[in-house]
């Protein structure tokens, strides 16, 4: 099947009806290596606003710098919800191969679902539902569950991607993904960093890191209160030196976000890791609405749109009270 090639951000889509998607897949439900899960299927038929293509994935499986994923775009603010992955608390954007979608004008009238469209579902959910684990490894994996290893965008990323374009990311601006503001911005930026890194002088952690970090109590958070994000040299003080508390990173992309106020998303404690084993968090961590990974001060990665919800340890929060209500 022909997709809706040369999609840019702006652009109206709608989701082609499973019959049609079920026809672009292979027997472990994925086109061109991206496998169609089944958290997506719920979304056949629905009309959405392209946000990005992926010209620039960050690597967080081999850590290579940028991936690009051709003929592929994410809509809108679409996550997956983890439904069907046991759970998983990661939160990803979905990864859209463009056979997968038809550009509409803006307007349109909707379309009107196929003869047999709900077979067609059916089948779909029950090819992709069959993949979403993989053969554990020999001898399990290191956080792996009962021997299962899963199998999701995250996890297939690499493998379905090439070598992103090299400095000065130009592909950026012409596919519309980001602005030239930002783009001026961010370029100056990697400049001087990437320059660093080269000379073997810019640090891959934030903080250099403690022998005996200092522990806070546990705020035993839920979603919906307000916490102000502690101050850089407050969150300094919880930091080991593998660069962050009780195993969870504290990253580059989190430090714009120091001194700020949010509100609690969700407490995390199970996530899928990008090796496909599953992550069970045996203390506190939260994701805060609205805060997560720009690509805007991430060497090797700079640009990416997957905006990652980052995990935030309860160490590097205060709770407060709700912001006042606008007056009238």
């Amino acid at each position: 099947m022909t997709g809706a090639s040369g999609l840019r951000k702006g652009d109206a889509v709608e989701v082609r009806g499973a019959a049609e998607i079920l026809s672009t897949l292979d027997g472990t439900g994925a086109l061109e290596g991206v496998p169609f899960m089944p958290e997506m299927v719920r979304h056949c038929g629905e009309r959405f606003v392209v946000d990005a293509t992926a010209e620039r994935l960050c690597d967080t499986i081999h850590w290579t710098g940028s991936r690009r994923i051709p003929e592929t775009v994410l809509l809108g603010a679409l996550r997956c919800d983890g439904s069907g992955h046991d759970g998983c608390q990661g939160d990803c954007r979905f990864l859209w191969k463009a056979a997968w979608l038809r550009r509409i004008e803006p307007g349109a009238p909707p379309g009107s679902p196929g003869r047999g469209d709900e077979e067609a579902r059916a089948a779909l959910g029950a090819l992709v539902s069959r993949n979403v684990e993989a053969p554990a490894p020999a001898g399990g994996g290191e956080g792996a569950r009962d021997g299962r290893r899963f199998r999701c965008q995250l996890t297939e990323m690499f493998r379905a991607s090439a070598r992103a374009s090299r400095f000065p990311y130009l592909g950026e601006l012409r596919s519309g993904n980001v602005e030239p503001g930002r783009y001026a911005r961010v370029i100056g930026r990697a400049l001087v960093w990437e320059a660093k890194r080269k000379a073997g002088r810019l640090s891959r952690f934030c903080f250099p890191g403690r022998e005996e970090p200092l522990r806070r109590p546990a705020l035993e958070l839920q979603p919906g209160e307000w916490v102000r994000i502690r101050s850089a040299r407050e969150i300094e003080e919880t930091i080991d030196r593998k660069g962050g508390t009780r195993g969870l990173w504290f990253d580059t992309e989190m430090l714009q976000y120091c001194g700020r106020t949010a509100r609690v998303k969700e407490r995390v404690s199970r996530f899928i890791h990008d090796d496909g084993t599953f992550v069970q968090l045996r203390s506190a961590a939260v994701k805060l609405e609205e805060v997560t990974c720009k690509g805007d001060f991430s060497v090797g990665r700079w640009f990416c749109p997957r905006a990652l919800y980052p995990f935030w340890r309860e160490d590097w929060l205060e709770r407060i009270a709700p912001p006042a209500p606008p007056g009238p």
